[in-house]
């Protein structure tokens, strides 16, 4: 399963600046609903630090930073990993558990290390996607080696320079699906909103730099 969903960044932004500041009350998180993972990967070498992941669920609270930190990075030695396109790997990655109800909308904030570059996306997640979630799913776990029926409650995002984002659904035993694809847009504050005098969060790791200084940023492929 496939789409392409593209949000204007300005009329998004309004959107979302709005809600911030119409919430009655803005939750960290919330305790009455069953949480979902969200989680944040990147094709190898191409390192990202995530600055916040605001998530707006289907009541329409916001939940500021339930996302953050380093997102999963393939970095083998010796230039070995395989960075242009999204593997099958994809999905999931690094993250946490949001105790909210099912996700409407997920703005993201990212610098691209690689680049470097900083980007943010505002994400649409489509009822479609939503009713995935809700169903459960038999699904064989080989960890065990049993059936069972699971939920696809995990939504990977994957993070590429150009300011490409990807979106998975999947679970613990379940393969992860596609369900939609962002073209963001660059922050022009800079990294950390122009708070730290244009410095990024982190230098690149020693492999990443050695893939990038031979082979360069397969930019497109994503």
């Amino acid at each position: 399963m496939s789409s392409s969903t593209l949000f204007p960044t300005k009329c998004a932004g309004l959107l979302l600046g709005l809600m911030l500041f119409n919430c009655t009350q803005c939750f960290a998180q919330s305790s009455k609903s069953p949480p979902w993972f969200l989680g944040f990967s990147a094709p190898a070498y191409m390192e990202v630090w995530i600055e916040t992941a605001d998530v707006v669920d289907i009541q329409e609270r916001v939940f500021r930073g339930a996302g953050g930190g380093i997102a999963s990075v393939p970095k083998p030695p010796n230039n070995r990993g395989t960075p242009r396109g999204w593997v099958s790997s994809n999905g999931g990655g690094k993250g946490r558990h949001v105790r909210a109800d099912l996700p409407r909308l997920i703005y993201v904030r990212w610098q691209s290390l690689a680049e470097p570059q900083t980007y943010e996306a505002y994400i649409v997640i489509p009822e479609s996607a939503r009713e995935i979630m809700r169903k459960p799913e038999k699904a064989f776990c080989r960890a065990d080696g049993k059936w069972i029926s699971d939920y696809r409650d995990d939504i990977g995002i994957g993070l590429a320079p150009g300011g490409i984002a990807k979106v998975w659904l999947g679970g613990p035993c379940l393969k992860p699906v596609e369900i939609a694809r962002v073209e963001g847009t660059i922050n022009e504050q800079g990294p950390s909103q122009g708070k730290n005098e244009g410095r990024y969060a982190l230098p690149l790791s020693p492999e990443s730099q050695a893939y990038i200084d031979k082979f360069g940023i397969p930019f497109g492929s994503w």
